[in-house]
């Protein structure tokens, strides 16, 4: 046995100090790497092993079945399956396309696609995109209406001044704080029978109107905007806002419109955030889970979804073969995402920028068409973003009698007269916020290590980011499973050991994994901006580095990890596509949990649960806004 002075002199002789010390990156860099090695990518190689693999023979006949099945692939599967047919394939898209017609008729009938609108239909001769093209479909039309919202939006906050402005400004960055299902909640609190807007309608003798069973493709739509326009209205409005002014001036001079100048002159500038914007948008929305399951179902069901219906069913290789073209299509977006803003983050930022004008600075202007435009935007905005919110907590202390706090009742009812099997309100509370404190023991020291090697690497730099954010690629319910699958079911080991994660444990590693690419999402950018001269000076002047570290990085950087951390928690506290899969007994099911299994059953109690979920991450949002927390580029 070594004696503890021994290994005090080991530790405190300066030669294994300096070796620590200059070491103390790659050793946590290696650290870190195996951590992700361990708890992310092994458990995903399990579920795609699921599709090649058959009894420990490689095999790609999942493959060819899945992409033969026109039920996923629509009429590309005939494409799939008979590749070299080229002329038949061509001349079926001629015609498919020569084909199609726009009919503005509420009888039209609709055979292949569905256009989330009640007066136009798309009619197609009997083709169909599968389940793959209706997701894509959704996500299309989703990022087609997150930019119809979020650019209106943007150009408000970009070019005017009025109250409240920078409040506004601050509520842009809520999709990555509120939890998918806390949304689909609200919303259905908002649009469903005995909802809000229904409420509203009929105090003016009109409705009730099923909007939820009339057109739910649209609302699950409006909720993909809901989350996802602020998105976009926060990169586009730091795009305007580095807008040179001398430039416009410039073409003004020249003898443009103000038209052309916009157009020729701005728009160019803008372009790249409006497509980091919408390429952002499109990756999640292709990638919903909580949002379509709570208000669409199987009836609308996204890939994802049919995953974890396949996973349900004990349908491994299907859902694994599923995952795989999923994770292919998602981490190809991801990359183009991440080698453009690459790209972009080499320009110059503005010299002059532009100056803002009063919204309303007297009634004439107020009174003129492009106000009153601003003013009917408003009102839409007011429906579409602080309806469902409102609505939540609304919802949670009325019913159809009227102001109630029967819901809460039940919650505490449940609580002290529930079953062990029953899912009660304290531990869903008491788990969410444990895991989001074991989360952030993790995530944090993980980001800020992702961080400075990206910013250390230099030219390879984009691919260790790229590999870094595997998680914003791989679906949440993909990792979950393969948790199961691996390391909570055990790994067996050499001479009878066996490596199992199990119970809370399990959870706080999904949610430590989804929530670190956001911390290295706030840290990077001010990393990219120190300046090295400063470390150099510092060790100059006879600091070590870590007194450099300590006295010159962490302060100038120390918001970025403080925002990353409120990222964390906030990502913890909502993450449901992991937890509902590794989620079992009162140990370890959370409060987004708990929320969908009481909107199974009861919508009033769900409601109120939400409302306690909605309390609870609008204290990350403070700690976010008060210390500029990012995740656009």
């Amino acid at each position: 046995m070594i004696g503890k002075q021994p290994v005090r002199r080991f530790l405190e002789d300066s030669t294994v100090a300096d070796w620590l010390e200059r070491h103390a990156l790659k050793l946590t860099a290696l650290l870190s790497a195996g951590v992700l090695a361990v708890m992310l990518y092994f458990p995903v190689g399990i579920v795609f092993a699921n599709a090649v693999f058959v009894d420990g023979v490689p095999t790609l006949e999942h493959f060819r079945a899945v992409l033969a099945d026109p039920f996923y692939f629509g009429s590309l599967a005939a494409v799939f399956e008979n590749p070299l047919a080229i002329g038949g394939h061509l001349g079926a898209l001629v015609g498919w396309l020569g084909a199609i017609s726009i009919s503005l008729s509420l009888e039209t009938p609709l055979p292949s696609l569905e256009v989330p609108l009640p007066w136009v239909s798309v009619q197609t001769p009997g083709v169909r995109g599968g389940l793959f093209g209706f997701t894509a479909y959704q996500a299309a039309l989703s990022t087609i209406a997150s930019l119809v919202l979020g650019l209106p939006a943007a150009y408000v906050l970009a070019n005017y001044e009025f109250r409240g402005r920078q409040t506004i400004r601050s509520l842009t960055i809520l999709p990555f704080v509120l939890p998918g299902i806390m949304v689909a909640v609200g919303f259905y609190a908002m649009f469903g029978q005995a909802g809000t807007l229904n409420s509203l309608l009929g105090a003016v003798g009109l409705g009730p109107y099923s909007f939820m069973q009339y057109s739910p493709l649209t609302i699950v739509i409006v909720a993909h905007a809901f989350y996802n326009a602020p998105l976009i209205a926060r990169i586009t409005v730091a795009a305007w806002e580095s807008v040179d002014t001398r430039t416009v001036e410039t073409a003004r001079s020249l003898g443009a419109s103000r038209r052309r100048a916009f157009l020729d002159v701005v728009v160019p500038q803008l372009l790249p955030a409006v497509f980091t914007g919408a390429l952002l948008t499109f990756i999640f929305t292709f990638m919903t889970f909580p949002i379509v399951l709570a208000l669409g179902g199987l009836e609308l069901a996204t890939v994802e979804v049919w995953i974890y219906d396949r996973m349900r069913r004990l349908d491994y290789a299907e859902a694994a073969t599923l995952a795989i073209l999923e994770t292919i299509l998602s981490l190809g977006l991801t990359y183009a995402y991440l080698r453009y803003e690459s790209a972009q983050s080499g320009l110059s930022r503005a010299a002059s920028s532009p100056g803002r004008e009063k919204l309303f600075p007297d009634l004439r202007t107020a009174l003129s068409p492009k106000r009153l435009a601003i003013v009917g935007y408003g009102v839409v905005a007011l429906v579409v973003f602080v309806g469902p919110m409102v609505s939540l907590v609304i919802g949670g202390v009325t019913d159809s009698n009227g102001v109630t706090l029967r819901h809460y009742s039940f919650l505490l009812e449940r609580q002290v007269e529930g079953a062990d099997f029953q899912t009660q309100p304290y531990p869903a509370i008491r788990n969410s916020l444990l895991f989001g404190l074991g989360t952030l023991l993790i995530a944090v020291p993980m980001g800020v290590v992702v961080s400075v090697v990206t910013a250390r690497a230099g030219q390879s730099g984009t691919i260790i980011d790229t590999l870094a954010m595997v998680p914003l690629a791989v679906s949440g319910v993909v990792f979950g499973i393969g948790l199961l699958q691996g390391l909570v079911f055990g790994i067996s080991l050499p001479f009878g050991w066996q490596f199992q994660v199990t119970g809370a444990v399990a959870i706080v590693v999904a949610h430590a994994v989804a929530a670190y690419p956001f911390v290295t999402r706030n840290v990077s950018p001010l990393l990219s901006n120190l300046d090295p001269a400063m470390m150099e000076s510092a060790r100059a002047l006879g600091a070590s580095r870590t007194r450099a570290l300590l006295d010159i990085e962490l302060p100038l950087i120390a918001s970025g990890i403080v925002a990353g951390a409120a990222f964390a928690f906030a990502i913890s506290i909502g993450e449901f596509s992991s937890t509902v899969i590794l989620a079992g007994g009162s140990e370890t099911y959370t409060m987004p949990v708990a929320l969908e299994r009481y909107l199974g059953r009861r919508s009033g109690p769900a409601i109120a649960m939400g409302t306690i979920l909605l309390l609870v991450t609008a204290s990350s949002f403070v700690v976010i806004d008060r210390v500029g927390g990012r995740f656009e580029r």
